[in-house]
């Protein structure tokens, strides 16, 4: 009786309960050509958002000292992890042998026409490139992706494509969005990479989710 109740439970629990965007959202079957991107941040936003790991809501990081506002939507790649398959890419890239992945899951940016004007939705996202990012010593992606189907943006399959002012613009953005009075910021962009490598980085980043959590769905599944 028990195994045949565990069933309809699950499925209602997951219609009354939300399911936390990192873990519980599934980045989609046509990964990574077609990914599913939970969006923290808008361009409108003028205080960080970011989602709190243990619950799964949004909370508020901290306000904005500058007028440096983010200029795309904001958010990170569900079920992906920055660990060692990450780090080792890095490596291979930049010839440093310092490097580590920074324990949080791949950072994306969206870039459409659209004005979407809050942030805490799922969009679905064509990645075509991204920034490596180094944070002190941890590697710290950036993928860039255009909205799927987007009447302006959709139209772009590489980074090589988009208009250099627009990417000036998110470096600019992520050179600069941690800088406070008196801190010295070490953050670098060592490379701007195309769409194989925006691949690679998302397949070894949901290897290290799976190393990481490969305990989890055998865990919940026994709930």
């Amino acid at each position: 009786m028990a195994n045949r109740l565990m069933d309809p439970i699950g499925r209602l629990m997951g219609l009354r309960y939300k399911s936390h965007p990192w873990h519980g959202v599934d980045i989609g079957p046509d990964a990574p050509n077609i990914i599913t991107c939970y969006i923290e941040m808008v361009p409108s936003d003028t205080v960080k958002y970011e989602v709190d790991k243990a619950s799964g809501y949004l909370r508020l990081d901290r306000p904005q000292k500058y007028s440096n506002v983010v200029p795309a939507l904001y958010g990170f790649v569900p079920q992906t992890f920055s660990a060692q398959r990450v780090a080792e890419f890095c490596k291979e890239k930049t010839g440093r042998d310092d490097i580590i992945g920074d324990g949080d899951p791949i950072d994306i940016c969206v870039l459409t026409e659209k004005d979407i004007v809050h942030g805490d939705i799922l969009v679905k996202a064509k990645p075509i490139g991204g920034f490596r990012m180094i944070d002190s010593n941890e590697s710290d992606d950036k993928i860039v992706a255009v909205l799927d189907n987007d009447a302006f943006y959709g139209q772009f399959n590489d980074i090589s494509e988009i208009p250099e002012l627009v990417i000036d613009r998110l470096k600019h953005y992520f050179l600069t969005y941690k800088d406070m009075p008196g801190k010295t910021i070490d953050v670098e962009i060592t490379h701007v990479y195309g769409k194989d490598e925006a691949f690679e980085v998302i397949t070894r980043s949901q290897e290290d989710y799976n190393n990481k959590f490969k305990s989890l769905e055998s865990v919940l599944s026994n709930v």
